[in-house]
C-alpha cells in the first residue's frame, strides 16, 4: 500500500454495539438538550475533546495515551472520533457513530473531524479543555466562521441528572460503602496501608462485575491513609504499617463507565484519645450540620458561609483545608469536575432537585497539636423537592469506627 493509498480516517463497526451505561433514550435527551444549547449560541457543529463531555454525551470513555479523541455534534449527526489502536472498541461503546483516524499523517485527526463539521461554520469548543496548540489546529483545519465556549453550558447541563443517572449513583454508593465493610474487616494493627486498600479495591471491583456484567471495569481504586499521612485528602497510598491509636482515613472511590461516587470516613486503630475524639465529634457536628442545610433554592456560598460560622464559635474553622463538597457524575480525579456545583464561598449556584452533591467537611491539625492528623467524613446526597436523601449506607463516628 503507498502512502497515497492509505487513509485518512475509515468507519471500522466491528462486531455488534455493545449494551452501554444508559438506554438510548437517555442519550438522545443529553444530545437534545445539547443542541437546544447550540441553538441557542447559533452554533452549527459542536467538537468536544474532554473525556466527561464525550462520554456524557455518546457513553465512550476514550483512553487518550497520548493521543488525541473526540465528539463531533452537530443538528443531525453524533460521531465519536477515535484512533486506529482501538479499532472497533470505540463503536462499539458509543452511541452513534464512530470514525477512526489513522496515523499514516499527521493531523489525520483533524481530518476526520472536518468530515463531519466542513468548513466555515460557527463551532462551539471547551475553553477548559482545549489546548492552545488544538485550538491553532481547529481554526487552521476548519476556518470556523465564529468559535464559542460551550464548557460552562455543558457543566451546567451535567449538573442537573436525569432518574437514571441517579439510579446509577445509588447502586455506585452501594459499592463504596461494600468497599467501607471490606476495609473495616482489613484494619489491624501492624497492617500496610497498600494492603487494607487492595481488600477494598477488590471487594468493590468484585461488586460492580456482579451488579454491572455489560460494563468495562476500570479505575476504581481506594486511598486509605493512616498517621501522618491523613492531612490531605487526597494523598496517595503507602506502604507504612499501622499502629495502635492510629487515626485512620478511609475512602473508597467506585467507577462505573465514567461515574465517580465516593466514601470516605474518619476511623481509628484500636483506641482513639480524648483531644482526637473531641475534633472528631466537632467535625461530625458540622457535617450533620451542613447536610441538613443541603434543600432547593440554597446557594453553595449560603451553605459554606453557615458551616464557617459553625466551625468558627467552636474556634475550628482554622482547621479546615478546602470546600465542603462537590457535584457527582462523570468524574474522576484525572477528568471531569462540575465546577459550578461546589460548596465554596465563590460558588453562587442554587441548589436543585435532582442535583447529587456530597458534604464532606475536613479538619485538618499539624504533628505538633493534640489531637493531630486529617478529619473527614463524606456522604452522597440527593437534592429532592423538599430537602434531601442521603445515599451513603457506612456509618461514621466513634461507636462504629474505632476498629482493629
Amino acid at each position: 500500500m503507498t502512502d497515497t493509498q492509505r487513509p485518512e480516517f475509515y468507519r471500522f463497526h466491528n462486531g455488534e454495539k455493545a449494551p452501554l451505561p444508559f438506554e438510548a433514550v437517555e442519550y438522545e435527551a443529553r444530545l437534545d438538550g445539547l443542541r437546544r444549547i447550540m441553538r441557542a449560541d447559533g452554533v452549527e457543529a459542536a467538537v468536544f475533546t474532554s473525556m466527561h463531555n464525550i462520554a456524557f454525551y455518546s457513553g465512550f470513555l476514550y483512553c487518550s495515551f497520548g493521543r488525541p479523541y473526540g465528539l463531533v455534534v452537530t443538528e443531525s449527526d453524533c460521531v465519536t472520533i477515535s484512533a486506529g489502536i482501538d479499532a472497533g472498541q470505540p463503536w462499539r461503546r458509543c452511541h452513534g457513530d464512530n470514525l477512526t483516524y489513522t496515523d499514516w499523517a499527521r493531523d489525520n485527526y483533524w481530518r476526520a473531524i472536518r468530515s463531519v463539521t466542513g468548513e466555515g461554520r460557527v463551532v462551539g469548543y471547551e475553553g477548559d479543555h482545549l489546548t492552545l496548540m488544538q485550538r491553532d489546529k481547529l481554526e487552521g483545519f476548519l476556518k470556523p466562521a465564529a468559535m464559542h465556549d460551550l464548557a460552562p453550558a455543558t457543566m451546567r447541563q451535567r449538573m442537573r441528572k436525569s432518574e437514571a443517572e441517579i439510579a446509577l449513583i445509588r447502586a455506585c454508593a452501594q459499592v463504596a460503602d461494600v468497599g467501607g465493610y471490606a476495609i473495616r474487616d482489613a484494619v489491624t494493627i501492624s497492617a500496610r496501608e497498600i494492603d487494607i486498600a487492595m481488600a477494598g479495591r477488590d471487594a468493590m471491583e468484585l461488586e460492580i462485575a456482579l451488579r454491572f456484567p455489560n460494563a468495562e471495569y476500570r479505575d476504581t481504586w481506594v486511598w486509605f491513609q493512616s498517621g501522618i499521612n491523613t492531612d490531605g485528602a487526597h494523598n496517595p497510598v503507602t506502604a507504612r504499617k499501622i499502629e495502635r491509636g492510629d487515626i485512620l482515613s478511609l475512602n473508597t472511590f467506585p467507577m462505573v463507565s465514567g461515574y465517580y461516587v465516593a466514601l470516605e470516613r474518619t476511623m481509628f486503630a484500636g483506641e482513639v484519645d480524648a483531644a482526637s475524639l473531641k475534633i472528631w465529634q466537632a467535625n461530625i457536628a458540622a457535617h450533620e450540620y451542613g447536610m441538613s442545610l443541603l434543600k432547593p433554592g440554597v446557594s453553595c456560598a449560603e451553605v459554606t458561609y453557615r458551616i464557617n460560622a459553625f466551625l468558627a464559635e467552636r474556634d475550628l474553622l482554622q482547621y479546615r483545608t478546602f470546600g465542603y463538597g462537590h457535584s457527582f457524575g462523570i468524574l474522576s480525579h484525572y477528568y471531569g469536575r462540575e465546577a459550578g456545583l461546589e460548596l465554596r464561598e465563590d460558588i453562587d449556584t442554587l441548589l436543585e432537585p435532582g442535583m447529587v452533591i456530597s458534604m464532606e467537611p475536613m479538619l485538618t491539625l499539624g504533628a505538633d497539636l493534640p489531637g493531630a492528623g486529617g478529619y473527614r467524613e463524606h456522604d452522597i446526597l440527593v437534592i429532592t423537592s423538599d430537602g434531601n436523601e442521603n445515599i451513603t449506607g457506612y456509618p461514621y463516628g466513634s461507636g462504629f469506627n474505632v476498629v482493629g
